[in-house]
């Protein structure tokens, strides 16, 4: 008899008799539609992720992204309203532009297809408004607009009103990890600062 052997058949007697598998999954989980939307939870925990967050009407949209970004070049996707866009920032359409020319603007501008408040998260998938996923991970600032109608309470509720299908990008705050000696550094897998714009 190996040692291997030895050892596995000790941890057969400490587990006994195998149990049968079960034949029904238990689906209890939260299901979607038993909460409501709160936006000031999402506000407190996008303030808690670093994000910086602005409350205004649609027609304001285009200052607070003149207030981030003017007079810098921005990309921004082929879907997104052009009144949101003021004249200080240089607009660069994305048609499908290389890495490199996405990495050399100073910040994206893109809408949401949902946000969570329970976790302060926002969901992308990659509609005409949103763009391709590489647009808001390379550029240094993502400036996200968020209608009032796109937030809801928990993650079930996001999921039920996105396509399974499509490229979901979830954001919870300016990219940041503290795998490294738990130092906090921000910017390693996509912008170091998010705008969350919330608007009617």
């Amino acid at each position: 008899m190996t040692a291997r052997d030895l050892i596995l058949g000790r941890v057969r007697a400490a587990l006994g008799d195998p149990r049968p598998a079960p034949t029904e999954v238990p689906r209890d989980y939260r299901p979607a539609g038993d909460a409501d939307a709160d936006v000031d939870v999402l506000v407190g925990r996008l303030t808690d992720y670093r994000a910086t967050v602005h409350r205004c009407a649609d027609t304001d949209v285009a200052r607070v992204v003149d207030e981030a970004l003017g007079g810098r070049q921005v990309v921004v996707p082929p879907g997104l309203p052009r009144h949101w866009l003021p004249g200080s920032v240089s607009a660069v359409p994305d048609d499908n532009l290389p890495p490199g020319r996405v990495a050399a603007v100073d910040g994206v501008v893109t809408a949401a297809a949902v946000a969570v408040a329970e976790t302060g998260t926002i969901l992308l998938d990659g509609a005409p408004d949103q763009g391709r996923r590489i647009i808001t991970l390379l550029p240094d600032v993502h400036v996200c607009v968020v209608r009032i109608g796109q937030v809801v309470a928990t993650v079930p509720d996001a999921l039920a009103r996105v396509t399974p299908h499509r490229p979901l990008t979830w954001i919870s705050g300016p990219s940041a990890t503290s795998d490294i000696e738990l130092n906090r550094v921000e910017g390693v897998h996509g912008p170091r600062n998010l705008h969350v714009i919330i608007t009617a």
